[in-house]
């Protein structure tokens, strides 16, 4: 036989199941008779299309479930808030060498003794301040119908006494809503225990086991993919902290202001107006506004008008304040969204969950926003995927894993058997 039939690699009888094969072929595409026809420009639209309605669709589909699950999704919302609040604190007690149990305890009583406070508060003020407030609405009233009779307005007595008889019939006609409303007390305040226990079971298990709730979260997601969701949860806790500390601050600032300025003025139940005051600013930019409003028709009511209107003067102050030094400086800064953003945020969770919508909305769009810058700017590709410890809460332990898989270590690792 020749080398050539007895050497493989030159090509011999054999030669040809030794010899490196090249690449397939890449078979050409058959025309079908449409994309020759249509322009660039427009397949490139249509495939941005179906994308963006399939990820409004995905985007629809979860605020349907969140709108639908209310009465769970805003006790967690409320009880991740707070913690952000109180892990801080639990660490800086354990670091000084609390137990870990009595920190959590002490940072837990410790808020509720502050809520408790400023509720004790406002009901103690509201009720030392009605003492004689009958006699000041009275003479309110009488000071109110004088101006409006000597007004341009030209209006009559009578037909002022005619106003408030149609006001008070249309009560009389409405007062079937007021049952109504009435009948659905008890549901809303089941509702709202319900909820309460709920953000305080979830707040305590967030202090407790926060790190290992965490590390269960980022193990659902494949292995390539726990770098960046660790850094953009990390870089999200770290804003959401900042904005509940910042909107702290804003919201004291809006309820000393307000409030001194009602006491300054003579208007009655300053203190509820402060508290008023504080509660709303949590909802950035109309929170402030609708208390700060409440504030000026309890002067228009028991005082006068002159007062109502210094009132409104106080809170335009207090507004400006926050508007142009507040929340550019303070608030920009630790959240990083835009007033116009903030805006629209608060717009349109309002618009889709009302109150609670409007409360959450910016600190969902501050999280969101990081998240994804920080997933966009690829540094989580620099660090190794995050070797998440197994859990040490006996509670985790009894999360069930996929067949196949064991605990080696540190590591869920596949098993060789």
């Amino acid at each position: 036989m020749t080398e050539s039939e007895t050497n493989p690699a030159r090509g011999g009888l054999f030669g040809g199941l030794g010899r490196r094969r090249g690449p397939a072929p890449t078979p050409a595409k058959v025309p079908n008779g449409v994309d020759e026809n249509l322009p660039a420009g427009l397949r490139l639209a249509a495939a941005w299309s179906w994308r963006l309605l399939a990820l409004t669709g995905a985007i629809a589909v979860f605020i349907f479930l969140v709108i639908q699950l209310r009465l769970i999704v805003i006790p967690v919302l409320v009880a991740v808030l707070v913690s952000a609040l109180l892990v801080p604190v639990v660490s800086f007690l354990v670091r000084h060498r609390w137990p870990k149990g009595l920190a959590v305890a002490a940072a837990l009583l410790g808020t509720l003794a502050i809520v408790a406070g400023l509720i004790t508060l406002a009901v103690t003020q509201i009720a030392i301040g009605t003492v004689g407030l009958n006699d000041r609405l009275a003479a309110s009233y009488e000071s109110l119908k004088a101006v409006l009779l000597a007004s341009p307005l030209q209006l009559t007595e009578p037909e002022l006494n005619a106003f408030l008889q149609s006001v008070w019939k249309a009560v009389q006609a409405d007062s079937q809503v007021f049952v109504t409303g009435a009948l659905s007390v008890g549901s809303s305040l089941g509702h709202l225990l319900t909820g309460l226990l709920l953000a305080l079971f979830s707040l305590l298990f967030i202090l407790i086991d926060g790190r290992g709730i965490w590390r269960w979260i980022v193990r659902i997601f494949p292995q390539r993919a726990r770098a960046a969701v660790n850094g953009a949860g990390t870089a999200g806790w770290t804003t959401l902290g900042n904005f509940a500390r910042v909107q702290i601050l804003v919201a004291s600032i809006d309820a000393v202001g307000i409030g001194a300025g009602a006491a300054l003025l003579g208007v009655p139940l300053a203190v509820p107006i402060g508290v008023l005051v504080f509660l709303g600013s949590f909802i950035p930019i109309v929170g402030a506004v609708a208390t700060g409003a409440v504030a000026v028709i309890i002067a228009l009511i028991f005082n006068d008008w002159v007062i109502a209107l210094l009132m409104l003067g106080v809170v335009l102050l207090v507004q400006q304040v926050e508007g142009h030094v507040l929340q550019p400086l303070i608030m920009g800064t630790a959240v990083q969204v835009h007033p116009l953003g903030v805006v629209l945020a608060v717009a349109a969770g309002a618009l889709l969950a009302g109150i609670p919508g409007a409360l959450f909305a910016v600190p969902v769009a501050a999280v969101l926003n990081v998240m994804i810058s920080y997933i966009n700017s690829g540094v989580w590709r620099t660090v190794p995927p995050p070797v998440v410890p197994a859990p040490g809460s006996p509670l985790w332990q009894t999360v069930p894993q996929r067949p196949g898989f064991r605990r080696t270590g540190y590591r869920i690792e596949k098993s060789a058997s």
